[in-house]
């Protein structure tokens, strides 16, 4: 059986990848919210993965990244994290991670990877046709990345969700503020207005930052142009769009 370190400095965050890694069929060899005793782990199970937090007590994610490229190549690496800068997502895969997975990301998409990475050409059939039933969060999670809208704020999660339900039903895009946004505020416990509020914001940061070119190229045409951005449900159905148009609506 595959054995996996988890690293994670949230402990409840950590028992829920374990959880979730006993559950897809692999040995969770050890559990920490510290780097350095992180390291001991892997030098003494010799793990097949390592599912390594960014934030870690003691030594942080980066530390432990770089030593474990350096001592111990054997085992393959698989990173979580909060930031979306691209210099640190390049930085973390230039130094040997098989897979940067954005927060918030549940317990069984980790899983998933975890599984895919340890198991490589192995995985099931099976197995690859839940791989492709997660391919959504991580689809938005990528665009979400590329124009800039930082996964902390508070609209990130109602965006994502806004743009899943419009991608399942497209219609729900032409009844937002009595159905859309309704829905994905009973599902985080707030209100309709605070949803829209919100998701408002999370545009308005992306925009902000001018990434204008990076914004233009996720929908492969000039839809934007300097200050100039779109409604709430506009913007929700150029991704929803976007991904119906690339095949992920089949995914769930």
């Amino acid at each position: 059986m595959k054995k996996v370190i988890i690293m994670e400095g949230n402990t409840e965050t950590a028992q829920e990848i374990a959880v979730a890694v006993r559950l897809a069929g692999l040995e969770v060899a050890g559990v920490t919210n510290d780097g350095e005793e992180g390291l001991k782990m892997i030098e003494s199970e010799k793990p097949d993965v390592a599912v390594i937090g960014l934030v870690l007590k003691g030594i942080d994610g980066f530390g432990v990244l770089e030593r474990v490229h350096r001592e111990n190549a054997a085992v393959k690496m698989i990173v979580t994290g909060g930031y979306s800068d691209d210099e640190i997502i390049e930085k973390v895969l230039a130094s040997g991670a098989k897979y940067y997975l954005m927060k918030p990301i549940a317990a069984e998409v980790v899983a998933e990877r975890v599984k895919e990475v340890a198991e490589g050409d192995k995985v099931s059939g099976a197995a690859k046709e839940k791989k492709n039933s997660i391919t959504l969060d991580e689809k938005i999670s990528n665009i979400f990345i590329s124009i800039g809208i930082p996964p902390h704020i508070k609209g990130y999660g109602y965006l994502r969700e806004g743009i899943k339900l419009a991608v399942e039903r497209p219609g729900i895009i032409n009844n937002v503020t009595k159905e859309l946004y309704p829905q994905i505020a009973e599902k985080f416990n707030t209100t309709a207005s605070k949803v829209e509020r919100a998701i408002r914001h999370s545009i308005e940061v992306a925009w902000n930052r001018q990434r204008i070119e990076a914004i233009n190229a996720v929908f492969g045409v000039r839809v934007y142009i300097g200050s100039d951005k779109p409604t709430n449900s506009e913007f929700i159905a150029l991704v929803a769009d976007k991904l119906i148009l690339e095949g992920i609506a089949n995914y769930r």
